[in-house]
Parts: structure tokens; sequence; C-alpha cells
């Protein structure tokens, strides 16, 4: 008698527990259900144009412009010409964007695939999966590329360094006057807070920065010794970028031959210099570089902001150089350009990744997208990165050879927009 009530307890206890069990799953399956219903409803999820049924964000809250630029080949005398290394994008305005490059490659279609079984098995080229050719390994000017061994004139053009197109990508201004005396342009760019709007340019392998009248035509002022690599006062050894502080304050990353930022004040006195070389991949070491690969300034906290490129990290100083904070932007990673945006971010573009990231300003990740490859909206080795009023956001590759143009998608999340850079002087 005992022995069977114990034994109907038992069953009693054992369908009880498969109940609750049976209720907590139903529960568990039904929470699922409805969280996943929920991603569905719009102001939910981290997509672009959160709660649409739009696919992956390829182009993040973007569209390309797949006809901008016009290409050079519709250029007089350049049917079998097009652009080379894309260093450098600035937007003046939606009307005006210079585009910087290193001269002018062949204008091919891309090679069939070969197969090549005398190098080994399954290996072709060019590889399908990826970009045929790298713009990069090209003519150097003058200078030389010790990678490179073409012909100029033949497997390379030194022309149209400097070019300016309009919102329709159609060439409106070509600087080729400059061209000559240009090594290997690396930046290019406006001081925010200059009511002349002077146009800047960077040239590292020619030791330089260069200071022109808005419209070109004048060299209105030289820093650098140039063609003369140092590391004083008045030399560089090829300098990366350049930035300001709303006191014209001007800071030069001197990052690919030296390991320094130097500044100068309003009327381009030097004022001071440091940096020393690191040891990368992983160096932590405050004031170390390897690759000085941008600057920008928080007007706000007095923060200067320096991309260790080499060490995938930002540095952080006061205006005089003392160091204050680093972050780090991902291993693996390779930080090839930060914007500092009028909203307070900072967007990197990482040529490692073939990822846009923006950051807040004590380096916590807030969104990313982007895929390597070189049809139009992908992008290989991102080198420069601009905004127009319009919101149209710049991007300028320097292996795939060209400067892209997105469009803000309608209804895209504006948190996820790369914002307005700073422009406290002109509109």
């Amino acid at each position: 008698m005992h022995s069977t009530n114990f034994r109907r307890t038992l069953l009693l206890l054992a369908l009880a527990a498969a109940a609750a069990a049976g209720a907590a799953a139903g529960l568990l399956l039904s929470g699922r259900a409805s969280r996943v219903q929920a991603q569905a409803k719009p102001g939910f999820g981290f997509a672009a144009l959160a709660g649409q049924r739009v696919g992956q964000d390829v182009t993040g809250p973007y569209e390309v412009d797949p006809n901008w630029p016009k290409p050079l080949t519709s250029l007089p005398d350049h049917e079998r010409w097009t652009f080379g290394a894309v260093e450098s994008v600035y937007a003046e305005s939606p009307n005006r964007v210079f585009i910087l490059e290193r001269g002018e490659l062949p204008a091919l279609k891309r090679p069939t695939e070969v197969p090549y079984p005398n190098v080994g098995p399954s290996l072709s080229f060019p590889v399908s999966q990826v970009p045929f050719r790298n713009a990069s390994v090209g003519p150097v000017a003058a200078a030389g590329n010790p990678v490179w061994s073409g012909q100029l004139g033949v497997d390379a053009r030194w022309e149209h360094c400097i070019v300016v197109v309009d919102s329709t990508g159609k060439l409106i201004e070509d600087w080729t006057q400059w061209d000559s005396m240009l090594r290997r342009p690396h930046f290019i760019t406006i001081n925010p807070y200059d009511a002349e709007k002077h146009v800047w340019v960077v040239d590292d392998q020619g030791h330089a920065v260069y200071e022109f009248t808005h419209d070109g035509k004048q060299l209105v002022k030289t820093f650098g010794t140039p063609y003369q690599p140092g590391e004083d006062s008045t030399h560089f050894n090829r300098p990366t970028f350049v930035n300001w502080t709303p006191d014209g304050s001007m800071y030069v990353t001197d990052g690919y031959g030296n390991t320094r930022v130097v500044k100068f004040d309003k009327n381009g006195k030097y004022v001071t210099a440091w940096g020393q070389r690191s040891n990368p991949p992983d160096d932590t070491r405050p004031s170390y570089f390897q690759d000085v690969h941008g600057v920008a300034f928080d007007a706000q906290t007095q923060r200067l902001f320096v991309t260790d490129r080499a060490d995938h990290r930002i540095e952080i100083f006061d205006p005089n150089g003392k160091f204050l904070d680093q972050w780090t932007t991902g291993k693996p990673s390779t930080p090839q350009v930060m914007f500092m945006s009028a909203d307070r971010n900072i967007w990197i573009a990482d040529g490692y990744t073939a990822k846009i990231i923006k950051f807040d300003l004590d380096g916590h990740l807030l969104y990313e997208w982007g895929s390597q490859g070189d049809w139009p909206g992908a992008m290989w080795n991102v080198h420069g990165m601009s905004v127009d009023q319009e919101g149209n956001l710049y991007l300028a590759e320097v292996n795939n050879g060209r400067a892209e143009k997105f469009r803000p998608r309608a209804g895209a999340n504006p948190a996820l927009i790369v914002g307005q850079p700073i422009r406290p002087t002109w509109k």
C-alpha cells in the first residue's frame, strides 16, 4: 500500500515538473518569437533603416552614386587613362569637390581569369574574389617608387594630381600647373577657421606642406624644405596630415619618415614637436608612434587626437603635447583616416577591415559598416574622407584608385550618418 502510494506520488511530481518545464519552454519560445517580431517593427534593431526589410547594410546608411566622378577617359587625349591612387578627397561644397591622386594609370578592363597549375593547385590570376589591380603600386613622380618599374608616359602618367569636380562628377578645375612640383601628394583640405578658404596640400615624399589661394593660382606659403628630409623646425620627413585649432595653431603629423607631431602658431612660427619611434604592432607607451597618420582637435575639451596607425590606436594630448589618454581601434586594425565631426564623434576608415567606424571621443564603438571589393559601394584602402553640406560622404581609395560619393538613404537613422565637419568660419 505504502509502495503504491509512493509510486503514485512520484508520478504526480514528475507530471507536475514536466508541465512546469513545458510552460517555461512555451514562455521562452513566446518571448523569443515576440522579440523577433518586435525587431521587425519600426524603431527596433540596429540597422540603418530600422524596421524595414531591405537586406544587409552593405553601404551602411548610404547609397552609392555609381556615376560619380566622371572617368578621366572622358577628357581629351585620355581615352586610355584613368585615376591612379586616389589619396585624398575634400568637399568644400557639393559642387566643388577636390580629388588628390598620384598620377594616372592605363584604363584596363578586368583580365580573364587564367589558371596557374604550374605555380600551385587551385591558383589563378587575377583572383576573382578581389580587385585585380592595386593602384597604389604606381609612379611617384621624379622621386621614383622602388616597387614600380614602369615607364612614365606608357605605363603611367604624372598628370592631374589635383582636380576639382562638381556634384555630377564633371571636372570643373584642373590644377595641373602644380603637377611637376608634387612628388607624392598625400592630403588636401581647407582650414575651417580661414575665411579666405586657402587650400592646403601635404606632399609626403616632397617633405613639404603647401598653402594655395582658394583658386589654386598662387602658392602662398611653404612649410618644410621641399625635397630635403629632416627633423627640425624647418624640415619634415614625409609628413602626412595637417589640422588647426580655433586660435589658428596648426598641427602637422610628420609621420612616415619621422614619428612626431609638429605644432606651429597662427603666424606659422614653429612652437614645439613631440614623439618617439614605437615598436609596433602593440606598443602602448605614451607619445610613441609609428606611421603618425591623422590629427584632430576637440575645442570643447582642448584635446588633440593623433592616429598611431601601426599600433592601431588613438593617442590623446593637450594642445602642447602632454599625454592624456589612448584607446585602441581594434586588433587587427589599420586606422587610415580619422575624421572628427562637429557633433564630437570620431569616424575611422580602417584599411585592414575595410570598415567605416564610429567611435565616441572616449573610444567606445558606436557603429560600423563596409565591405572590401571593387564594386560600386565597396572599398579597398580608404585613405580620405569628407562630408558636404548635404550630408553626402566622399571616400578616397588608394588601392582601388578611385573616389566614391555616398548619398544618405531616405529614412536612414541620422545617428549612423557621418556628421558635418567643423566649419565655424564659412558654410
